[in-house]
């Protein structure tokens, strides 16, 4: 049976054709149009901008501002394919200062459903109106209207069914577009955002201009309340790239990533690496599982971001991106140490919930993570927009023990109960990390070699990271194919389970998410060198715990995000003894 072979044939698609082929390009979902529009929106100068959803913005969205208005002889021009009022030349694609510039949106909105546009520049006597249809104007006309613009998108996909099929449910859609103009009420406080989705209110900031503000509308005004703020470099210094924001102290964590807001140039940005930067400034502040809340603004010349590597620009890419990953987890990292409040038991422990801001997360969190929440939770908003006071362990004096676990502590503001264990690993951690720096960390050669036997992946480890486990105190010598003797071991690990500790540190180094397997490896050996619960301590032995814990850098917490205390004030034993 034979074949035969067709001839190939190259053509030019049909205007209308290619129109939706950009068009998904530009707008993927409900969303797409909302972020298209709100950008138009601020660059054109607009204090408020008001959104309607119906129908999860398949059948009606409306985006209306007071900015500055498109003139009458521009508004059909406006939906040329690549007509823009933000780039006149290939120069300035390297250096754009608008959030749009694509210059695709509008006749892409517009080849996916029907617009209708009403705007009005401040010259004007009226507005002008334009309606159109399969991306083509079937109606103009003046019309009464303030200075701004409303743009209407009704009909969403529906001359394009395979389109709406995969549209996901109404309630995802929504949330898309809650949290994209959540992100844009972050990123421009001075603008009032209103939102409202199947006429309810969902969103209505203040445009005060005030960061803590808009969270407070956005995430609560507890969330707002212990925000601390980011500011790098400091006051009157001076540098290529600056960042701002505001970062969450650790008890203010969440379940999820997804509470990590990056601007770039106030430009709202996912960008893996970025996120990254922002997760390793918490390194060792939260335990596992939990993730930063925090909402950064990257600032640096425009020259040195390419924002065209996106069609939608939601992902950007720098000329020097370890220059801005090193920026933004630095700017972070010294709020967290700088302005971290000392954990608190407040009165109302025993009966809080959790604020996780995670739907379904309902369970009161471990007392540990209650004991976090902040005594002055209750303060006003006025209260909370200076920034709050720096704060150090205080002078303590050691009183006990309880339960061979917790050392009891007596300070100037009340009473501090500390984990041993978790006190003992952040001071040892620190201490490894400082002696490692120095190329000053002790070995402990063993009067008798202990043999290991690896795994073929622990194998490659070894060979791979052979330098970080002997800057770290392992002397090891090879001794057959998979069998290593080790001659000298860090001075701070104790004498027994060798073997079970070198190989946890072959499978910490092995982990392919590890942030700093140096550091990785530090927590490991501080865990193990470190006191455990359930041993007794001598007085002396407490006082000196304490004492070195006083001296650590960041004495809140253990290597791995747990805290060393918790503190119970002189005012909080008044009131529950009923003393005032």
């Amino acid at each position: 049976m034979g074949s035969e072979l067709q001839e190939v044939t190259i053509r030019i698609l049909p205007p209308e054709v290619s129109a939706l082929i950009a068009a998904g390009e530009v707008v993927e979902r409900p969303a797409s149009v909302v972020k298209e529009l709100i950008e138009n929106s601020l660059d054109a100068g607009a204090s408020q901008v008001s959104i309607e959803v119906r129908q999860s913005g398949l059948d009606l969205i409306r985006v209306t501002d007071n900015g500055k208005g498109i003139p009458s002889s521009d508004l059909a021009l406006a939906f040329h394919r690549c007509a823009t009022s933000k780039v006149t030349s290939a120069q300035d694609l390297a250096r754009i200062t608008t959030l749009g510039f694509r210059g695709e949106a509008l006749p892409s909105i517009a080849a996916a459903a029907d617009v209708e546009m009403l705007s009005r520049t401040a010259n004007a006597v009226a507005g002008t109106y334009l309606r159109l249809a399969d991306g083509k104007p079937v109606g103009q006309g003046t019309w009464g209207a303030p200075v701004g613009t409303t743009v209407t998108v009704l009909q969403l996909f529906a001359k394009q069914p395979a389109r709406r099929k995969f549209m996901r449910s109404p309630t995802a859609e929504n949330q898309h577009i809650a949290s994209l103009v959540s992100q844009y009420a972050l990123a421009y406080p001075e603008v009032r955002f209103s939102l409202r989705m199947e006429g309810r209110q969902a969103l209505l900031t203040s445009g005060s201009g005030q960061l803590t503000d808009a969270v407070a509308s956005v995430h609560g005004a507890e969330v707002a309340a212990a925000m601390l703020p980011v500011l790098w470099p400091a006051d009157g210094e001076r540098a290529p790239i600056s960042v701002t924001g505001l970062a969450g102290p650790p008890h203010v964590s969440r379940a999820s990533r997804g509470y990590v807001s990056l601007f770039v140039n106030r430009r709202w940005v996912q960008n893996r690496r970025l996120t990254f930067a922002v997760e390793e400034a918490y390194s060792g502040l939260l335990p596992a599982g939990r993730h930063p809340f925090a909402i950064v603004d990257l600032r640096l010349p425009y020259e040195e971001v390419d924002v065209n590597v996106h069609p939608t620009k939601a992902e950007v890419r720098f000329r020097q991106e370890n220059e801005a990953f090193v920026a933004v987890q630095r700017a972070v990292r010294q709020a967290l140490l700088e302005q971290a409040p000392v954990p608190s038991v407040s009165s109302t422990a025993g009966v809080a919930v959790a604020q996780t801001g995670v739907p379904g997360e309902t369970t009161p969190p471990p007392l540990w993570q209650r004991a976090l929440e902040r005594e002055d939770a209750a303060t006003t908003a006025a209260d909370t927009a200076a920034p709050p006071p720096k704060v150090s362990l205080p002078m303590l004096r050691v009183v006990g023990q309880i339960g061979n676990t917790y050392i009891v502590a007596e300070g100037p503001q009340g009473i501090y109960l500390i984990d041993q264990h978790a006190a003992h690993e952040r001071v040892l951690f620190e201490e490894i990390c400082a002696a490692r720096q120095r190329q000053a960390l002790d070995a402990q050669g063993l009067l008798e070699a202990t043999v290991v036997e690896v795994s073929p992946r622990q194998r490659e480890v070894i060979l791979a990271y052979y330098e970080v486990l002997s800057e770290h105190g392992f002397h090891l010598e090879p001794f057959g194919e998979r069998t290593y003797l080790i001659r000298a071991v860090p001075a701070v690990l104790p004498g027994k389970d060798l073997s079970q500790a070198f190989a946890e540190f072959l499978d910490t180094l092995g982990e392919e998410t590890a942030p700093d397997r140096r550091d990785r490896v530090a927590i490991t050996l501080a865990c193990h060198a470190a006191v455990t619960a359930g041993q007794p301590l001598a007085v002396e032995e407490m006082r000196e715990l304490v004492r070195r814990l006083e001296q650590a850098q960041v004495p809140h917490t253990c290597p791995h995000g747990r805290p060393t205390m918790i503190h119970m004030s002189t005012a909080l034993l008044e009131k529950e003894f009923r003393r005032r």
